[in-house]
């Protein structure tokens, strides 16, 4: 099987995407992608060699969504500051997505010969 040659900006995206997608497996990622889980961990684990960031570091643990009510208005900002972090990272992902399926349309837009 031949071996697919990706450009560094779409391993740039895909990392990009792995990295602020709270919960995400390379699995998960890969899929979406259409590529190989392996392929996206090699690329996720050079990306943050390069940075100097370890594994645990770089990706947080996901929050649970599913935070009990408290009466302690000090709980309660930290649930609401979770949320935020939450929402922030799910605003990232969705903005990262948009942007690799509009390089992906100018790219299949460009190779049309009608």
């Amino acid at each position: 099987m031949a071996m697919k040659d990706y450009s560094d900006e779409f391993k740039a995206d895909a990392v990009a995407l792995y990295e602020s997608t709270p919960g995400a497996t390379y699995k998960s990622i890969a899929a979406d992608l259409g590529i190989n889980r392996a392929t996206l961990r090699e690329w996720v684990l050079r990306d943050r060699e390069r940075r100097g960031l370890t594994a645990a570091a770089a990706k947080p643990a996901a929050q649970s969504r599913e935070a009990v009510p408290s009466a302690d208005a000090d709980e309660r900002v930290r649930q609401l500051e979770a949320r935020v972090a939450e929402l922030e990272a799910s605003e990232r992902k969705l903005a990262t997505e948009r942007d690799i399926l509009r390089k992906a349309a100018k790219y299949f837009a460009g190779e049309t010969n009608w």
